[in-house]
């Protein structure tokens, strides 16, 4: 359980700040005239997704150190 718990909180981190580079990225290209994500997604959507990653992170590290205090 602890390996998949470090493994997921390693991908959402990733993919969290993958979305937030997508959102600046896809701001530039709508100031531009263009789209990344074809219009499914503003990029404050992407940093709003980004920022639900980054929360589940934070959970989880916290339920890590949770269970290794309470291991001591």
């Amino acid at each position: 359980m602890k390996l998949l718990t470090s493994i997921l909180s390693r991908v959402l981190f990733v993919s969290s700040f993958a979305l937030a580079g997508l959102a600046v990225w896809e701001r530039l290209a709508q100031w531009l005239g263009y789209t990344l994500v074809r219009g499914y997604f503003g990029p404050w959507r992407l940093l709003e997704y980004s920022a639900v990653a980054l929360l589940f992170v934070v959970a989880l590290q916290l339920r890590e150190i949770k269970m290794t205090l309470r291991a001591k």
